[in-house]
């Protein structure tokens, strides 16, 4: 059970830091004037979502499923748990936001400036600091 608590961590982790570094490529790459910057981005982008994010949230997922399944009447009837699940569950949900704007910006068709790029690149902080005090604080 170790293992798999010591491997979840490592992929939330990963996870997170692509989840931060994403929006504020965006915010760059919404601001970039010239082709090749652009175009830098866009691999940039791509290879940040599809290589380590997407296989971090997976691995998150499976690790945390695992997890859960040592003991899960426990998790199921906690409250924390519960509101844990949602945050991850929203925070899946900005993951595939993150995904749909990358698309946007791969076939040209982003409308927004980078100010609503630095307001999303925030989004995940909050949503880290109330998972990690569900589980370590347990609140309720």
């Amino acid at each position: 059970m170790l293992w798999v608590k010591a491997f979840h961590i490592i992929a939330v982790i990963c996870w997170f830091a692509a989840i931060f570094y994403l929006p504020r490529l965006f915010v760059y790459h919404a601001d970039s004037q010239d082709q090749a910057s652009n175009d830098r981005f866009k691999i940039m982008e791509r290879k940040l979502y599809r290589g380590i994010m997407t296989p971090s949230m997976v691995a998150v997922l499976v690790l945390g499923a695992w997890l859960m399944s040592y003991n899960l009447d426990y998790y199921l009837s906690q409250g924390w748990m519960h509101a844990k699940l949602t945050l991850v569950a929203l925070l899946v949900g900005f993951h595939f936001y993150c995904g749909h704007i990358l698309k946007q910006f791969r076939d040209d068709k982003n409308q927004k400036g980078h100010k609503f790029y630095r307001v999303l690149n925030e989004v995940p902080v909050f949503m880290l600091v109330a998972i990690v005090i569900l589980v370590i604080v347990r609140p309720f």
